[in-house]
């Protein structure tokens, strides 16, 4: 994976970065059709438009499963809304993803190639590239 940018951010515009508990740590795990999950996903998109309302355009997510990935669909969804916003990825390491399930690999894939920003702090895993992205994502410098 390649850092990419196709969409420049305003550097005075407000950022908003995403990464939460996965799915092992979520009570209703991988089913996202558990009436928990539904609500949370709601509240999720919800936030994030009011986000957008209070003058947020640049939200980053660190590309793991669950919150990463559901904060990401939102901002994907709110962007054929709000056209201007963008979409950060950001990846702790180069294959991230390359030991998921087919379907999560998909998604996360999926929301790399539509994102406007990709960054990747790492071309392989270390001990320290977990904690590098999430310094990233609240400092937006690795």
């Amino acid at each position: 994976m390649n850092n990419a940018v196709r969409r420049r951010s305003s550097r005075v515009c407000k950022r908003c970065a995403f990464t939460g508990y996965r799915p092992q740590k979520l009570p209703f795990g991988f089913n996202e059709s558990d009436p928990a999950c539904v609500a949370l996903k709601k509240a999720l998109y919800q936030e994030i438009e009011g986000l957008i309302g209070q003058g947020y355009a640049h939200f980053l997510s660190g590309g793991a499963m669950a919150t990463d990935t559901w904060a990401a669909e939102a901002v994907l969804e709110l962007k054929k809304k709000y056209p201007w916003i963008l979409l950060e990825m950001v990846s702790p390491f180069d294959g991230q993803a390359d030991r998921w399930n087919e379907a999560y690999r998909a998604r996360h894939n999926r929301l790399f190639d539509e994102a406007d920003i990709v960054t990747v702090i790492s071309h392989g895993y270390t001990k320290s590239c977990m904690f590098r992205r999430n310094r990233y994502l609240v400092l937006c410098e690795a």
